[in-house]
């Protein structure tokens, strides 16, 4: 496991937004600016809340057939209790449909009281009204009905949601735009690089909206923000 963040450093992360910590880990050339964030189609059901940030913890469910055999349900609650926080369950949803929602009232309840902040699928999720309550965040595909025949397959291993390959312990930021990835090696970073690539950017702003707006403020603006 990674050097993990401290409680203060997750909170830092959440306050800026995830284009904004997409902007910077992008300064670092450490991967393509074409990867390390999900695709448009999970969705942050609840915009109106502070950006989530956490460690995975992954699982793969189903629900459109009964389970053969049911899941050691208390081994797997006991291994999220267990795992580094705060956490975040990302969840494959196995059906090519989804049929069925993991996700309630009752299962966020319980995954909040083992230190969970929210929860990320290429699934449904269900009880908005109730879970909005709980300050739990949801970011998923679509709304369900039932829970079908939702049943846990396995977890702890590598997934896919969202287009990406998901590994235990993958640090993420998620908001109403979306959610990216941290790496892990530049993780102690990301908040110090966020705050000066939001004042770099804040200067050409800055420029772009003063009521005596010229072309040369705004080329001036950008040759500071560059530094040249």
């Amino acid at each position: 496991m990674p050097n993990l963040l401290s409680a203060a450093q997750i909170e830092e992360l959440k306050q800026f937004s995830s284009c904004s910590i997409a902007n910077a880990i992008e300064t670092f050339n450490i991967r393509p600016r074409n990867i390390g964030f999900m695709a448009h189609d999970i969705k942050c059901m609840f915009p109106e809340m502070k950006p989530m940030v956490g460690y995975a913890f992954t699982a793969r469910i189903r629900a459109s057939f009964e389970a053969k055999k049911p899941p050691d349900v208390w081994a797997y609650r006991r291994q999220v209790l267990a795992a580094p926080g705060p956490k975040i369950l990302v969840i494959e949803d196995e059906d090519d449909v989804p049929t069925g929602s993991y996700w309630g009232e009752v299962n966020a309840s319980i995954h909040r009281a083992l230190g969970c902040v929210g929860t990320i699928t290429n699934g449904g999720v269900r009880d908005m009204n109730e879970v909005r309550a709980l300050g739990f965040h949801f970011f998923a595909r679509t709304l369900l009905v039932s829970h079908a025949y939702v049943h846990l397959r396995e977890w702890g291993i590598p997934i896919n949601v969202g287009g990406m390959l998901v590994r235990p312990g993958d640090l993420f930021h998620a908001d109403q735009h979306g959610v990216v990835q941290i790496p892990h090696e530049i993780a102690h970073e990301v908040a110090a690089r966020t705050a000066d690539f939001d004042r770099k950017e804040r200067i050409v702003i800055d420029a772009a909206q003063s009521p005596d707006f010229t072309m040369a403020k705004l080329e001036a603006a950008f040759k500071e923000m560059r530094g040249y």
